[in-house]
């Protein structure tokens, strides 16, 4: 008769390889090397090109962001340039970034660019993601070795726990370690409204540069945190971040 625990230990390997390899990793990023060669000799157009190809597939770092903002703003598009900026705020909140903004959309205060210590921690968590699930993933093999080991000896109690423990923080890491969803207004006057109908009441209409964090989605209308309040905005006037 098989062994209950080898049964046991090979069915959770299988689990552990096939949730590894679902794992994103930001390490093989097409063609991004020669984008940088071609940003350096100045041919920002090709480049461009290179950047935006990865930058659709998820693929992206701050350096590369600034990049993109800066041929952006070169080319006269200023609602590219502050897209990638407002991306770039997202992974690395700092004042000068919401100066350059306020620069490109004419706009003397931006809301929705505050950041509390906790959102703080978890951007710092969500920039290390790749190596707290490779640090969980590296302890998860020790631990299935020494339950393989343990286990060795039929007298021996082999407490499955650890293993258990470490496989849920490995799943909830890969897959709900993330940042809170962001988006850009776009769009020209853009109306925030109390509630997501035509009825709804204006809070306030504002402009092109102020960053929302999204809630929710309901038909056309994205809930939408806007100074500490709840409120909606047309998808359409909001850029996804």
């Amino acid at each position: 008769m098989p062994n209950r625990k080898s049964i046991f230990l090979a069915k959770l390997s299988i689990f552990f390889i096939a949730l590894l390899q679902s794992i994103h990793c930001q390490g093989d990023v097409n063609g991004v090397a020669k984008a940088d060669s071609l940003f350096a000799q100045e041919n920002y157009k090709e480049a461009m090109e290179l950047y935006v190809s990865n930058y659709q597939s998820g693929l992206y770092s701050p350096a590369m962001l600034l990049k993109m903002a800066f041929i952006s703003e070169g080319m006269g598009d200023k609602e590219k340039a502050t897209l990638y900026l407002s991306k770039y705020y997202d992974l690395v909140p700092n004042n000068q970034i919401i100066s350059k903004i306020k620069d490109l959309t004419g706009q003397n205060t931006l809301h929705g660019f505050e950041v509390s210590d906790s959102g703080r921690f978890l951007l710092l968590l969500v920039d290390y993601k790749e190596y707290i699930v490779g640090g969980l993933a590296f302890l998860l093999i020790l631990s299935l070795l020494a339950v393989w080991w343990t286990g060795r000896s039929s007298d021996s109690r082999v407490s499955y726990w650890p293993s258990f423990f470490l496989l849920i923080l490995l799943f909830l890491s890969n897959n709900f370690l993330q940042g809170p969803r962001t988006g850009l207004i776009t769009n020209s006057p853009t109306y925030v409204v109390s509630k997501p109908t035509a009825g709804g009441s204006i809070v306030e209409r504002i402009e092109p540069g102020h960053r929302v964090k999204i809630k929710s989605s309901k038909d056309i209308w994205y809930e939408v945190e806007w100074k500490n309040k709840e409120a909606y905005i047309k998808k359409d006037h909001i850029t996804r971040l």
